[in-house]
């Protein structure tokens, strides 16, 4: 991946890790080029808006001297940015913002076209945690979570963001319940709190729900099991 958003480079990446893909992010295109000419990768993420380069110069050069398939992710709204990225040679083109679902079914399709010795089967993704908005219900592993209004809102907004930071803005705005008095008397880190207690294992070292310092909490979860796997033959 070749991509100067850092928080989105790891959002995606750790989104990615869960379906057995491995994403090495390079946020200066230079460093990324001379990468190229020393390791082996199976497909490039691409942004256009960079540092030092280019994108589109970034996607010629690379064209010019490798083999390999470029999935375009730009926040570039221009058509005519996709229109020569395309005419480059570049695979795919994904405007952001974008579900990082809709990105690793995109990298599947282009690594069976590119490969096609690769088996494949999928991978069995398990969810954790699930939401049951009609019931009001959240369960763990199957297991019932014994929750507060506040707490069902609050892990509810956390599960439908799942991968993506969510800020005490984002909290307080989509919520019916929270209002000013929460944020001011700081009950919003006490839900936090017990909502950890009752989901992880070690609430004083969160496994799902994270802290992102100075920007709000991230919820993380996945759990891989396997039948038939489709795995890439080298790390992207």
């Amino acid at each position: 991946m070749i991509e100067d958003d850092l928080e989105l480079a790891e959002v995606l990446s750790l989104y990615l890790k869960q379906f057995n893909i491995e994403v090495t992010n390079y946020e200066e295109p230079f460093l990324a080029l001379s990468s190229l000419a020393l390791h082996k990768f199976d497909l490039i993420i691409l942004d256009l808006t960079l540092p030092s380069m280019d994108g589109l110069d970034v996607c010629k050069e690379i064209l010019k001297n490798h083999d390999i398939p470029i999935i375009i992710s730009s926040a570039r709204s221009d058509i005519t940015d996709k229109v020569t990225a395309l005419k480059l040679g570049a695979d795919d083109y994904l405007p952001k913002p974008y579900d990082p679902r809709e990105l690793e079914i995109r990298i599947r399709t282009i690594l069976r076209r590119f490969n096609k010795s690769l088996e494949k089967d999928e991978l069995k993704i398990e969810k954790i945690f699930k939401l049951d908005e009609d019931k009001k219900e959240i369960t763990k592993s199957g297991n019932y979570l014994k929750l507060t209004a506040a707490e069902f809102e609050i892990l509810s907004l956390f599960l439908k963001r799942e991968s993506f930071i969510v800020s005490r803005d984002d909290i307080f705005e989509n919520s019916n319940i929270l209002n000013s008095d929460y944020e001011s008397s700081g009950s919003l880190a006490v839900i936090i709190n017990r909502i950890r207690h009752k989901i992880e294992e070690n609430p004083r070292e969160p496994q799902y729900l994270q802290t992102v310092r100075g920007m709000g909490y991230k919820f993380i979860q996945w759990k891989i099991g396997r039948a038939h796997v489709w795995t890439p033959v080298t790390p992207i």
